[in-house]
């Protein structure tokens, strides 16, 4: 079974697919970050969005989510957006841990894993 990898560099691949399983690496948002965490959070789901697209899926065939917050606080926030944006009826499974994230202007990072 072949793996295929999208937006390689030398730390990590961005997406990656094995059979009919994608993979997508933590997602944070580029021009929203800073901003508030519903602002990061469209822009983190639009990202989630095009990889799924390019791997061949999308948001309907999310099999998990692991939600990373550096401010359980915004937990409602975040969630206002993530609701709005999930597939009814096609909810994966998921968690949402606080966390440190990688810089203080990142409010919310995302990961998932979704069929093809």
């Amino acid at each position: 079974m072949t793996i295929q990898r999208f937006e390689t560099g030398p730390r990590m691949s961005q997406v990656v697919v094995h059979g009919d399983t994608i993979y997508l690496a933590g997602v944070v948002a580029n021009t929203a970050a800073g901003k508030s965490v519903t602002e990061q959070t469209k822009e983190v789901l639009l990202i989630i969005d095009s990889h799924l697209a390019k791997a061949g899926s999308d948001k309907s065939k999310l099999l998990s989510a692991t939600i990373y917050l550096p401010d359980m606080g915004t937990f409602a926030e975040m969630n206002a957006v993530w609701d709005s944006w999930v597939s009814p009826g096609n909810t994966p499974a998921r968690a949402t841990v606080e966390a440190g994230l990688a810089q203080p202007r990142y409010g919310v990072e995302i990961m998932v894993i979704a069929a093809r």
